[in-house]
């Protein structure tokens, strides 16, 4: 016969298991006030991966609320659209935006794997980075304000901030680490059951907030540019840093957002 204070103990440790997987992501990819219980380790990250896209969630209705609240005010689309993307920003501590600027830099300017890396780790911003920064944002900003009402926008930045996080395990799982150290390597490998649970949670997050037929086309573009991001990674510094994730998030959700754009018009 079950003991009923053993399945009580499984799913009470199952359950701060959840949190603690849940909280180390939110540490790690945004500035909010996580607590983590006992001592952090970056190697909790690869087991924690799952939990990307509910981080997603929390950075794109965070986003998505700021764009509704600024079309309240009557403020112009455009205004409402780069008001979004700055609370983003600000929630995220722009890291993934750094690691963008970071990546075009290095891939850029480097003419080796070592001067790439060497670059990437420079915490100067060249102009390659300052460009792709301007693009990544006035792009985002110019389909946002296109979109057909602030609330559209917002569900459709919602589903893009998750979706984008969704396919980062996947580089995990497929690129090596292109360092012996930094986050990447301290982070680990994780599993590929953890990488797909990561991407089945974000697309049925993301996929009632984008509808059928569109959610399948964005899924679709969106796996096909993270896969370019990481071939183009590979075959520039033979795998993958936190600034390859980085970028990797920002190109996806562009990905995403022009995909629902071009359906919307």
């Amino acid at each position: 016969m079950e003991d009923p204070s053993q399945d009580k103990y499984n799913l009470s440790t199952g359950y701060r298991s959840w949190r603690h997987d849940f909280t180390v992501a939110g540490v790690f990819l945004t500035r909010l006030p996580f607590r983590v219980t006992g001592q952090l380790k970056t190697s909790d990250l690869a087991t924690a991966v799952w939990c990307f896209p509910l981080i997603g969630l929390v950075v794109g209705a965070t986003s998505g609320g700021a764009l509704m609240l600024s079309a309240e005010l009557n403020l112009h689309p455009l205004a409402c659209a780069l008001i979004a993307l700055a609370v983003a920003a600000l929630v995220t501590g722009a890291l993934h935006e750094d690691g963008l600027a970071d990546l075009v830099d290095g891939f850029g300017g480097g003419d080796n794997r070592e001067a790439k890396l060497r670059i990437m780790r420079d915490s100067h911003m060249g102009t390659y980075g300052v460009l792709a920064l301007v693009f990544s944002v006035g792009l985002r900003a110019a389909i946002l304000a296109g979109l057909m009402g602030p609330g559209i926008a917002a569900a459709t930045l919602l589903a893009a901030a998750v979706l984008s996080r969704s396919f980062l395990p996947g580089i995990m799982c497929l690129l090596q680490r292109a360092r012996g150290d930094g986050l990447a390597a301290d982070a680990g490998r994780p599993s590929s059951i953890r990488a797909a649970t990561a991407l089945v949670i974000g697309v049925l997050i993301a996929w009632p907030f984008l509808g059928l037929g569109v959610g399948f086309v964005c899924l679709i573009t969106g796996l096909l540019s993270t896969l370019v991001v990481a071939f183009i990674a590979h075959r520039q510094i033979s795998g993958y840093t936190g600034d390859v994730l980085g970028a990797a998030q920002q190109i996806v959700e562009i990905t995403v957002l022009v995909t629902a754009g071009a359906y919307a018009i």
